[in-house]
């Protein structure tokens, strides 16, 4: 008989993957487009692209949290840590995604946001062969502690940010008046592999976040900061 896990993360459990999704529940965002983003991770998540470069991993199995953040006071856990290793995981997971209230409230403190979700990461109890934080927004920093700081500190600790610009029905821009998606690959992401997508109403969210989702958890490379030792293995592969 094969190793059973409860879906919910347990004490040093192993994962070949930490991944947080923190999803931009600020006031731009109203309640029919988060209900529309949660339902994108939601499918993505249960997918059987998904589910088959979960299974191809050593392990077999990731642990995934969801958070959605706003002002620099508000970043919510909405879904914690999870065990997911089959389609029936993702499936639960899904479900209680959906059925949370809402909790995030103000503007767009991406450093906050960021900040949030790697002391999710630093204080579980999972051992992750890679850890990343997956951060969609519609807008640019704002308040908050320095952008430049967290992230710098972020994947200083092992930690990529992948950003996913989320484009809707008003022109966003970068604090300088650049393209956000600019904004995100210049001020936002960082560490070994980090890449930025758009999710625009021609190709849809909810492929967007599969095919990011896909690719994240595919690659091999170690995440965080490009140390000598982070370098050498990814030169290995």
């Amino acid at each position: 008989m094969g190793l059973v896990l409860s879906p919910i993360a347990q004490a040093q459990t192993a994962v070949d993957l930490e991944l947080v999704f923190a999803s931009d529940g600020s006031g731009s965002i109203d309640d029919e487009e988060l209900r529309f983003q949660r339902q994108g991770y939601a499918t993505a998540l249960a997918d059987e692209r998904v589910q088959d470069v979960i299974a191809a991993g050593p392990l077999g199995r990731i642990a995934v949290a969801f958070v959605e953040w706003g002002a620099p006071q508000s970043q919510h856990t909405i879904v914690d840590w999870t065990i997911i290793a089959s389609r029936e995981d993702a499936l639960a997971w899904g479900q209680r995604l959906l059925a949370a209230p809402r909790a995030a409230y103000g503007y767009n403190s991406i450093s906050e946001a960021i900040a949030y979700s790697a002391d999710l990461i630093r204080s579980n109890d999972i051992d992750g062969a890679r850890k990343v934080i997956d951060l969609s927004g519609d807008g640019p920093q704002i308040g908050g502690r320095p952008l430049a700081l967290v992230r710098s500190m972020t994947v200083a600790d092992g930690i990529t940010i992948n950003g996913l610009v989320v484009a809707n029905r008003n022109v966003r821009t970068g604090p300088s008046g650049e393209p956000l998606e600019e904004h995100y690959e210049m001020d936002v992401i960082g560490g070994l592999g980090a890449f930025v997508v758009v999710a625009t109403e021609e190709r849809g969210f909810t492929q967007t976040v599969l095919a990011k989702m896909v690719r994240e958890i595919a690659d091999a490379r170690p995440t965080g900061a490009a140390t000598q030792f982070a370098q050498d293995k990814a030169d290995e592969r």
